[in-house]
């Protein structure tokens, strides 16, 4: 680094907005209207401060949609960055920020629980992208009948009861217990008993390491703000071998899913959800396009699966 850069780097961060900042995108990704819900700042304070942490590598930006999402760039890793705000950790106005951040992750927890407990006795009835009986049919054809299965987030809980018809047991994990709840109404009316409930978020399971054969996630990953970790954690309660199997929808721009489903990502490319499941553990991974949506927009639905290795991944994206 040149003298004239290293200089415009410590201007950059000779500013407590600027560093507020970069502490918060040090934390995770982050929009410019979370920054400003979190430091209650108007959005031309926090957008010009933005722009020169951006223009000096401080930060950098993704496009989401319409959002761009802040993360520390090349610039902020490594000495001195991390040292300058790891000796700040302690005051109050980090302090604030954190708690601010703990409570933006709560809010949006809980406006995704709370819709899917308000849709949750109408759910089945939905037209939802990516839905579709040809990619769950094709889906099923990888299954081994007499398994441990366990359904990672739901939804109307149509697979999770087509596994209980030749698993030796499913545990259905869902944030919503009001789902959980409709599911259990449609199992006891089916007469199975080999489906155990369990409320949790599948980025953080309430379950033991290594104790099923096959993981489903299906529609469920573009629900996460975090979708690396959430294939760790299906990694982690895998058995050496198991299956991981994921139906998603491929990458699009259909925007409006964001606040009338609650979708939080706009879908994978097959190199990307192909890394992650690499990345996340899982071996001999493949990943294809199974249906596309009849109707406009025609979500496609790709189906990836994976064979959990025997050492679990310790690094994310």
């Amino acid at each position: 680094m040149d003298l004239a850069s290293t200089t415009r780097l410590i201007k950059a961060l000779g500013d407590e907005t600027r560093l507020r900042l970069l502490h918060l995108c040090s934390l995770g990704e982050l929009s410019v209207s979370e920054m400003m819900e979190i430091l209650n700042m108007g959005q031309s304070r926090v957008s010009t401060q933005l722009t020169l942490l951006k223009e000096v590598g401080l930060l950098q930006d993704r496009r989401l949609g319409r959002r761009s999402l802040y993360s520390l760039g090349p610039a902020a890793k490594g000495e001195p960055v991390d040292s300058l705000l790891a000796g700040h950790s302690e005051t109050i106005e980090f302090r604030d920020d954190v708690a601010g951040w703990e409570a933006l992750l709560q809010r949006k927890e809980q406006e995704s629980k709370s819709y899917f407990d308000r849709v949750a006795s109408t759910f089945g009835e939905q037209e939802l992208p990516g839905r579709t009986w040809e990619g769950l049919a094709r889906a099923l054809l990888h299954l081994a009948p007499r398994a441990r299965y366990v359904d990672l987030g739901i939804g109307d809980g149509l697979l999770t009861l087509m596994l209980a018809e030749v698993a030796a047991q499913v545990t259905a994990v869902d944030l919503s217990p009001e789902m959980l709840s409709q599911l259990q109404l449609r199992a006891q009316k089916r007469g199975f008993s080999n489906i155990r409930y369990v409320e949790g978020r599948i980025e953080a399971l309430p379950l033991d390491d290594a104790q099923f054969d096959v993981a489903v996630l299906s529609q469920a990953l573009h629900h996460t703000d975090d979708p690396q970790t959430t294939l760790e954690e299906a990694r982690r309660v895998l058995v050496p071998g198991g299956t991981l199997i994921v139906i998603d929808l491929l990458a699009h721009n259909e925007d409006w899913v964001r606040e009338r489903l609650q979708h939080r990502l706009l879908g994978f490319t097959e190199p990307e959800l192909e890394q992650r499941l690499q990345q996340a553990g899982f071996d001999h991974v493949r990943v294809s396009r199974v249906a596309r949506d009849p109707s406009p927009p025609h979500f496609m639905t790709l189906l990836a699966t994976g064979i959990a290795s025997a050492v679990p991944a310790i690094h994310s994206l």
